[in-house]
């Protein structure tokens, strides 16, 4: 039964999701506000509402340092590892780091900023608390949040062409059918989302694997779900470039919201309550993180095969570290 609510859970996600990002373009339309914005910033927060609320989840109500830590950065290993995938569905002659935008090179480096603190987190024997319940990393991860985001939205703002000055007010009338859908399925999400954790605890017990590859992989693929849907739709009306600021995009928050369950973890510090064993994801992501900006400044030759090699590469990496954390925390 734990098993057939975790796959009811994620279906759920999966057809919300896909709802959840049309709703949201139809907003950037609307209100004048550019698709590349809308994919590095509002895309990555809206399909990233699963692992918000698996990591309030975890952290509060069934208060596993390990799932929600776990379900963040296997979040972001599988955001890359979608990224790369994406390559097996442009077409030969047009390889998907090819045909993007050089500003996903900010928000992976963003990106990499925050995984560091992250890893800086896990690793330190002891950590600065500012209260009880919230760590001076978490307060770290918040302030770079919110500085990459102004970043990002002055870059895109300057670079971009795309990026319209339009006012919303001349298109209230059709927005406000657009808001209701859009937050009506946000709750869907949201809801399907608190349940995860506690089929996905069950499902590491019954399986007797550990919580922090439950969280891996199990949490992070089924919160993931929105970010797939994202991205088989943008290849398939030819726009990558907003599912992979999207993607891309979603990391920086990932690790924001790791802040937020700290906040609401009430054992302590979450990162140091969690597996060691984490550090290994950190590690792997950052790596991953780091190819994906090689791609996007090293000129790509058309492809020989049905995957290029840097998104080859990032695959690779991806399956590499979901096996070794398997063999090494079980």
């Amino acid at each position: 039964m734990n098993f057939v609510g975790f796959v009811f859970c994620a279906a759920i996600i999966f057809w919300a999701g896909r709802k959840l990002s049309h709703y949201g373009e139809l907003m950037a339309d609307l209100t004048g506000m550019g698709r590349a914005w809308i994919g590095l910033v509002l895309m990555s927060t809206v399909t990233s509402l699963p692992e918000l609320m698996v990591g309030i989840s975890s952290s509060a109500i069934v208060q596993s340092a390990d799932l929600a830590v776990g379900d963040i950065l296997g979040s972001c290993a599988c955001n890359l590892a979608i990224l790369s995938l994406m390559d097996v569905f442009t077409p030969k002659h047009k390889p998907l780091f090819s045909g993007l935008s050089q500003s996903h090179i900010l928000a992976a480096s963003f990106g990499i900023i925050l995984l560091g603190m992250c890893g800086v987190g896990i690793f330190l024997t002891e950590e600065i608390m500012i209260v009880p319940s919230m760590a001076f990393t978490s307060v770290g991860f918040a302030v770079t949040y919110f500085i990459s985001v102004h970043t990002m939205y002055k870059y895109q703002k300057k670079i971009h062409q795309d990026f319209s000055t339009h006012k919303a007010s001349s298109h209230e009338g059709n927005l406000k059918p657009v808001l209701i859908k859009y937050f009506l399925f946000a709750t869907v999400i949201t809801g399907a989302a608190l349940a995860l954790p506690y089929f996905a605890e069950h499902i590491a017990e019954e399986a007797g694997i550990s919580k922090s590859f439950a969280g891996t992989l199990f949490l992070a693929v089924s919160t993931s779900l929105p970010e797939i849907s994202v991205s088989v739709a943008a290849v398939g009306t030819g726009s990558p470039d907003m599912a992979a600021g999207n993607l891309v995009g979603s990391n920086i928050f990932n690790i924001f919201i790791l802040f937020i369950d700290d906040v609401v973890y009430t054992k302590g510090h979450l990162l140091k309550h969690s597996n060691d064993m984490h550090l290994l994801s950190v590690l792997f992501v950052m790596s991953m993180s780091a190819i994906v900006i090689i791609g996007l400044i090293y000129p790509s030759r058309p492809k020989k095969f049905a995957i290029a090699a840097t998104p080859f590469i990032i695959l690779l990496l991806y399956l590499t570290s979901i096996f070794l954390l398997y063999h090494l925390t079980s």
